[in-house]
């Protein structure tokens, strides 16, 4: 009856009470600024951050360490900033495992993992504003998945897919 209880209070704990997810963060020359703003934003608010570099020009390798190391579980979360996020985006989504949301705005930063089960965020330097950057990682990293909602049999055949044929 013990362990009942336990998981009924930890279902109900606010999300602060949980532990805070692990971030592997990383990006290109050009948003060099805006990712050292998110790493202290995200270690204000009690994450634990790592930090994979911005100097390497060409963002995939960037991209493929994050998302290997999220794939690999050694962070629950990613985060991957260039000049627009589609490149990060795109190159994040090649490594198995590794489902990369490039969010604009607050309301797809949280279906991102509402709905989608995102484990990677992409947001553009030149094409999202500094504040409004700050609000989508805020948003996306407070968003829990929840399993049994009309959102888990979608996520599960692009999972399945990607098993399938092993992208």
């Amino acid at each position: 009856m013990g362990k009942f209880f336990k998981l009924i209070r930890t279902m109900n704990a606010s999300h602060d009470e949980r532990k805070k997810p692990s971030v592997a963060i990383g990006c290109d020359p050009n948003a060099t600024a805006l990712k050292e703003v998110i790493i202290s934003q995200l270690k204000g608010t009690g994450y634990s951050v790592k930090d994979f570099g911005s100097e390497d020009p060409i963002y995939a390798k960037v991209a493929f360490s994050v998302g290997e190391a999220v794939a690999a579980k050694e962070f629950d979360r990613g985060i991957l900033l260039c000049g627009t996020g589609i490149g990060m985006s795109i190159a994040a989504n090649k490594v198995p495992g590794i489902y990369a949301a490039l969010c604009t705005d607050t309301y797809s930063a949280e279906r991102a993992i509402k709905s989608n089960n995102s484990n990677v965020l992409a947001l553009g330097a030149f094409t999202t504003g500094l504040e409004v950057a700050k609000q989508i990682v805020k948003i996306w990293m407070e968003s829990m998945w929840q399993t049994g909602t009309s959102s888990e049999p979608k996520v599960a055949s692009f999972v399945e897919y990607a098993k399938k044929h092993q992208v």
